[in-house]
């Protein structure tokens, strides 16, 4: 027999870390209550493996307690990969790299029911060139405003490069994946068409542990009528994403600019960025003389 176990909400995944922490040297500023809010979908082996890969990192470093920034590596390199630091990338690439992110991350931070900024990096990581990272979200209800709100965000990236360049690339593929099953699974599963109506077609049920939806079988003008109620959202939010990025275009320059410097913004970094404030220096690097900390 076979039995799924739900991934733990945010009050779970924060006792899981508390227990795996009780033998790690954490610095003072680290917040276990934030790395909670910021891995959704983590499970307890995923959670071990990031303090333990922290540690690691805090230890080639030449420290003796773990950072936040530690964990922030490690969360990544679990999701993502390591950093490809050695990849050698045009200046043109990072540049449009950099639009394509801060595009995400103003209708992120900007649109009322979005997640807000976690991180945005030019740094490739896996195969992605660079990425921003939404705050994870356990909520069980999600209502259309929300759904209308991700899909905008995954648009303006795109939007982003449309508008400075004047041209599209080929770095949006899983944005388009992401935003059309968002909008698909409006159309035929949560019944949030004016024109489907409160119909659904599409079905999980009978697919293996949750292998995904399912097309019940249709007409050709009922599919004919998802595919444009699909396109009608997307092109609404398309354009939502390009009337805020030109809204805030001068600062979409400021902070394009301090982000191939920095190569990476937190969360908190780019909210004050946007605000037009100004960030302080980065710290020197710490020497490599790297103490125990694994355990």
């Amino acid at each position: 027999r076979q039995v799924v176990v739900d991934a733990p909400d945010v009050r779970g995944r924060e006792m899981i870390l508390r227990i795996h922490a009780r033998k790690k040297p954490l610095d003072p500023s680290v917040d276990l209550g934030v790395i909670a809010r910021r891995t959704a979908g983590m499970v307890g082996a995923d959670l071990e493996n990031l303090l333990n890969e922290a540690a690691l990192l805090a230890a080639r470093s030449g420290r003796t307690r773990i950072t936040g920034r530690d964990v922030d590596e490690a969360r990544d390199r679990v999701l993502m990969g390591p950093e490809r630091r050695s990849m050698v990338v045009r200046e043109a690439d990072r540049k449009v790299t950099a639009y394509h992110e801060v595009g995400h991350a103003l209708a992120a931070q900007l649109l009322p029911h979005a997640n807000r900024v976690a991180k945005l990096t030019v740094v490739p990581r896996g195969r992605a060139a660079g990425y921003m990272m939404p705050d994870a979200d356990d909520r069980l209800h999600v209502t259309r405003p929300a759904l209308e709100d991700m899909i905008a965000v995954a648009l303006a990236g795109r939007a982003a490069e449309d508008i400075i360049f004047h041209e599209i690339t080929t770095g949006a593929q899983n944005d388009f994946q992401q935003a059309t099953s968002i909008a698909r699974r409006m159309v035929t599963e949560w019944g949030m068409s004016d024109h489907i109506g409160k119909v659904a077609h599409a079905t999980d049920q009978g697919t293996y542990l949750g292998g995904g939806p399912q097309m019940l079988p249709m007409s050709e003008h009922t599919a004919a009528q998802i595919d444009t109620e699909i396109k009608t959202l997307i092109d609404a939010a398309y354009t939502r994403a390009t009337d805020l990025i030109g809204e805030h275009l001068g600062r979409v320059h400021e902070i394009v600019s301090v982000l191939l410097t920095r190569e990476t913004l937190t969360g908190e970094e780019f909210a004050a960025l946007l605000n037009g404030e100004t960030l302080e220096p980065l710290p020197p690097a710490a020497p490599s003389t790297p103490p125990s900390l694994a355990g």
